[in-house]
C-alpha cells in the first residue's frame, strides 16, 4: 500500500509484484529480479546499513534514527506518510475497566527503558497513549488508507 500510495502522489506508474512477506522480496530485490520496495525499516535496513541495498528514503514523517541519512520521501513528495504500526484491540463491549487495565500495563511496558530501547534499535517508535487516541488514529488510518485502497483498485483476496 505504501507504494500504491506513492502511485497516487506522484502519477507514476510501478508494478505491484505481490510478495509472501519481506525476506523472499529483500533476496529479489538484492538479485535485480525487482526494481524498488516498500519494506519495513527493522527488517530492511540491516541490508542497507551493510551496503546489499541502496536505501532512498524513509517512509515515515521524520527521519529515522538508524538510518540517519536517509531523508523521508515526504521531503520531496509533499503529503506522503507511511508507517507500520501495531496496537491491541478487543471486541466490542468489553468491559471499560477491563481495557483500562490492559492500557495500563502496555503503557507502563513502553515507558521502560529496556522495552525503548529494543524498539528504537529496532527502528520503531513507541506511541503510548488513551484507547480513545488509539481510535482516532484507527479511524484516520482508515479514511487514508481507504482512499488508497480505491485508486488503486484492490480487492480482498
Amino acid at each position: 500500500m505504501s507504494g500504491e500510495l506513492f502511485k497516487m502522489l506522484t502519477g507514476i506508474d510501478m508494478v505491484h509484484v505481490p510478495y509472501r512477506g519481506s525476506a523472499p522480496a529483500i533476496t529479489d530485490l538484492i538479485a535485480g529480479h525487482v526494481h524498488v520496495m516498500f519494506d519495513n525499516i527493522p527488517t530492511a535496513s540491516e541490508q542497507v546499513k551493510g551496503g546489499q541495498l541502496r536505501g532512498l528514503a524513509v517512509t515515515g514523517e521524520e527521519r529515522s534514527e538508524i538510518l540517519p541519512d536517509l531523508p523521508t520521501v515526504a521531503s520531496f513528495i509533499p503529503g506522503y506518510e507511511a508507517s507500520a504500526w501495531y496496537g491491541i484491540g478487543a471486541p466490542k463491549g468489553t468491559p471499560r475497566a477491563f481495557i483500562d487495565v490492559i492500557n495500563k500495563s502496555v503503557n507502563e511496558f513502553l515507558a521502560d527503558a529496556a522495552a525503548q530501547k529494543r524498539l528504537k534499535d529496532m527502528g520503531a517508535t513507541a506511541l503510548p497513549g488513551a484507547p480513545e487516541a488509539f481510535g482516532k488514529l484507527l479511524a484516520d488510518e482508515t479514511e487514508k488508507w481507504g482512499k488508497v485502497v480505491k485508486f488503486a483498485g484492490a480487492k480482498p483476496g
